[in-house]
């Protein structure tokens, strides 16, 4: 649904394709039954591995009890603590912390955070880098600037009736995601205000629609192809009988700066 994903599963079965690999797609929708379920389907099938972005309240006993079963396990985009697998993503607390410092950079001092969760490591990630790089530049993050919980594009539009409405509007918002800011920016326009120019706005994943958005959104490009590519090298590796550490690997995002963001404007 998302097309973040999208973009890491092409890398995935690029990789996997060149092994002659076949994958099973299943989308867990952060129902952890339903990933569970999955997963024995898999063990039944007798499935050489697995690559997972794990549901929402998955414990690593349940990565455990796959790799003690002969499944061995790859994550993606999130993590789980003290799961026995190797983990790849973008560095997300970096990520969000360049574009925090781009619009203070530009001017901005009053800089909300719209999404995300903090039930997710890329949630609590993003939220963390985005207070940390408030605080450096000596500014207030106060909790009622963060509007958490919209990942889509819906709810993206549905939460610019809460930014507009803010106790002291903010000049800009650092968005959770490439969906939730276009989803934001035709809330703004529907408000009769321009995005980029009244509000500036940031995404986060620089997937292909946020180059033609209107306006084109600033973003964070946090590599997905790269992880798709290395998470599908992993697990390869490890059903050719590599020794792979169970460590956390990030990939550097880049900021991509469009016509979404400008100097704030004057009151």
């Amino acid at each position: 649904m998302n097309p973040f994903f999208a973009e890491i599963l092409r890398a995935i079965e690029g990789e996997l394709d060149r092994s002659r690999q076949t994958f099973l797609l299943s989308n867990h929708y952060d129902q952890l039954e339903k990933q569970r379920s999955f997963v024995d389907t898999l063990l039944q099938l007798g499935a050489d591995g697995v690559i997972m972005s794990p549901a929402i309240g998955t414990p690593p006993e349940d990565i455990r009890m796959a790799e003690e079963n002969g499944l061995p396990a790859v994550l993606i985009a999130r993590t789980v603590k003290d799961a026995p697998a190797p983990a790849f993503r973008g560095d997300d607390a970096h990520g969000i912390g360049l574009a925090t410092y781009h619009l203070i950079a530009l001017g901005h001092r009053r800089i909300a955070m719209v999404g995300g969760t903090d039930q997710t490591s890329t949630g609590r990630h993003r939220y963390q880098g985005y207070v940390a790089a408030m605080n450096k530049a000596g500014l207030d993050a106060p909790p009622h600037w963060r509007l958490p919980g919209p990942r889509t594009k819906q709810a993206g539009f549905e939460a610019a009736i809460g930014v507009l409405t803010m106790k002291e509007r903010p000049t800009a918002v650092v968005c959770w995601n490439d969906l939730v800011a276009i989803g934001l920016m035709n809330g703004i326009a529907r408000a009769g205000l321009t995005p980029g120019v009244d509000i500036s706005v940031t995404g986060y994943d620089d997937l292909e629609e946020a180059a033609i958005a209107t306006p084109a959104l600033t973003t964070v490009w946090n590599g997905q192809r790269e992880v798709g590519k290395r998470a599908a090298r992993a697990l390869l590796e490890r059903l050719n009988g590599a020794d792979v550490a169970p460590q956390e690997v990030l990939i550097r995002p880049e900021l991509r700066v469009r016509q979404s963001t400008g100097r704030p404007p004057r009151r």
